[in-house]
């Protein structure tokens, strides 16, 4: 097992920080995918109960701009600032990923998604810290290892070892469809509601298009690859780290609105799963 990921991982640097940060992220997020199936719901979810909650709000594109906009700043400053220091064709491919994801998210937002219902505030400063703490660290953690890697690499900044799979290009084309994917699915959704609709039950339609006849939550299918192509283009222990725990979080995700579909509906398909195509 173990030259198993030293074939697929790159030598991570004797950082009790990273090693120890790696395990709390997948512990963490791991844990928020359980408390979705369990029904406890963070505080920008269709799914939470606002009704019986007495704490601060935020309309919902305010607060899905605070989600998403200081980890596209983190990304943004890392390409500006970091990137033109190395010359690490990896390292450059990451920021430049990580960028346009939450690019895109706030794209959406701005242009794409239609909101009407309100944030709890302190859930969005929670996983707005959260993605930027994660942006931030998985760039950081990329340029700590990088001075390690010019020791025994090549001009680009690999490892030397013929043993090593460089996964980087794969990552790259596995990101481009999940992101492409994702948008995609998200743009569907947004065509279900009308502009000014309240938010209610009956403003939901099922999802139709792509593969809404398949799963019920197809956009976290491509976001998942989105986040697998980011770390085969990192290779780096706590991208895999982070990657394996918005897995479980996003499975945790699709359980909650596959079930809430079947309550609200009657005639919701039986057949479609909740993730992966006729498996789950």
């Amino acid at each position: 097992m173990e030259s198993i990921f030293s074939r697929v991982m790159m030598e991570t640097p004797p950082s009790l920080y990273i090693k120890a940060l790696s395990l709390v992220t997948l512990v963490a997020i791991g844990v928020l995918g359980l408390l979705e199936v369990a029904g406890k719901h963070l505080g920008y979810s269709k799914f939470y109960n606002f009704s019986s909650q007495n704490r601060a709000k935020m309309s919902s594109r305010a607060g899905m701009l605070l989600l998403y906009t200081p980890a596209f700043l983190a990304g943004l400053a890392s390409l500006l600032l970091l990137v033109p220091h190395t010359n690490d064709l990896r390292f450059l491919l990451l920021t430049l990923a990580l960028t346009i994801h939450f690019f895109k998210r706030v794209f959406e937002v701005l242009f794409i998604h239609k909101y009407s219902g309100a944030m709890v505030i302190d859930s969005a400063i929670l996983i707005s810290f959260s993605y930027f703490f994660s942006t931030a660290n998985m760039i950081y953690c990329h340029y700590k290892l990088y001075p390690t890697l010019q020791d025994t690499a090549g001009n680009d900044g690999e490892q030397s070892s013929t043993t090593f799979i460089d996964m980087k290009y794969i990552g790259v084309v596995l990101f481009l469809i999940g992101i492409a994917g994702n948008l995609y699915h998200h743009c569907l959704l947004s065509q279900l509601r009308k502009k000014g609709d309240k938010e209610s039950s009956s403003t939901y339609k099922i999802p139709k298009g792509g593969l809404f006849g398949l799963v019920i939550c197809p956009h976290y299918l491509f976001e998942i690859l989105a986040f697998v192509g980011i770390s085969f283009i990192s290779q780096t222990l706590y991208a895999y780290c982070f990657t394996l725990a918005t897995i479980f979080y996003l499975m945790g995700r699709s359980c909650a609105t596959r079930r809430w579909y079947l309550s609200k509906f009657e005639d919701f398909p039986k057949h479609v799963k909740a993730l992966l195509p006729f498996l789950f």
